[in-house]
């Protein structure tokens, strides 16, 4: 067996935290060296995360050390800024921020979305996780702004489960309110939408069209639905064509003759794509775990990356389909 590297998780009592938990717990060649909690020092892990019990020896701590081979950044958006001005990581040890903190940051941080820049996340110590919507509606749109195909309006509907709002409680995450409910928020003006933009400048050398998204709260707990559509900018053959040849390495993204669900993608690192045209429009439909490839699941993809190891290690997950 070769090297352990040890990896410590700050802010460990949230969703993405005891995400990474349950991922590093069973992953190859990763190991947890700490759990930083400031709220829940001193208790074990078990006490928050009841879902990852060959742990339970594991208790959180607030003591904060760099002696370690890989740091992730799971604290609420706003502090990982604030956490890394108080502490002093050496520019050695990799950094995977899960926060929005740093995604805008370019100059700063590489921008964490392995299908369009894996090269310079391999090669950087510093690496802004992207927002979960924004995974799930860039994937849809990649080869398009590759190849210079987006040349019209925009228009995204998404549906996201309840853990994407975070675990701290509010009206609209109880339970009473979600069952049986559907409700949109920030229509046109969601904050995922400014790193789309940036990414999609960077790949197509002609302006970026409008994106008009509209995002959804749904009654479950995880996933992310995503439909996209535009005037169709080229026969659905070609278009078909251009995704084939994108992700045709990719290990996380597949393409899908029939339409996809959530389920088949809710507790895994994959993202589903599917293609079909209506009248003169492309349509197509991007669906993800919103708590693993729209974040958790991609921060260690991303680490796997910076530490030169496998990408896919620790990240073979089957779907529950049931």
């Amino acid at each position: 067996m070769g090297k352990r590297y040890r990896i410590a998780i700050i802010g460990a009592s949230g969703y993405t935290g005891g995400e990474l938990i349950r991922l590093l717990q069973f992953h190859p060649e990763l190991e947890i060296a700490y759990c930083y909690s400031a709220t829940y020092a001193g208790q074990p892990v078990t006490a928050v995360h009841p879902d990852v019990l060959p742990v339970s020896q594991i208790t959180f701590t607030n003591a904060f050390h760099t002696d370690v081979d890989g740091i992730f950044l799971a604290v609420s958006h706003g502090a990982a800024r604030e956490f890394l001005a108080a502490h002093a990581i050496p520019e050695t040890i990799p950094v995977v921020d899960l926060s929005r903190d740093f995604r805008l940051a370019r100059d700063e941080f590489v921008y964490g979305l392995p299908e369009a820049f894996r090269t310079e996340i391999g090669q950087s110590r510093r690496v802004a996780n992207p927002g979960c919507f924004a995974t799930a509606i860039q994937l849809a749109l990649l080869p398009l702004a590759k190849e210079g195909l987006l040349r019209s309006t925009v228009h995204i509907h998404a549906v996201t489960g309840s853990t994407g709002a975070g675990k701290a409680l509010s009206e609209t995450t109880h339970f009473t309110w979600r069952y049986s409910n559907v409700s949109i928020y920030k229509p046109f003006d969601h904050p995922h939408l400014p790193e789309i933009e940036a990414t999609l400048g960077m790949l197509q050398s002609t302006p970026v069209p409008e994106l008009n998204f509209i995002p959804m709260r749904g009654n479950f707990t995880r996933g992310i639905y995503a439909t996209v559509y535009m005037e169709k900018p080229a026969p659905l053959a070609t278009v078909q064509k251009v995704f084939r040849s994108y992700y045709q390495s990719e290990p996380f993204v597949f393409l899908l003759d029939t339409l996809p669900s959530v389920k088949q993608v809710v507790n895994t690192n994959y993202a589903v794509l599917y293609l079909t045209e209506v009248k003169n429009k492309l349509l197509i439909v991007s669906a993800i775990d919103n708590l693993l490839k729209g974040a958790s699941g991609q921060a260690l993809q991303n680490m796997n990356i910076m530490l030169g190891l496998p990408e896919t290690a620790g990240l073979e997950l089957k779907s529950i389909g049931y």
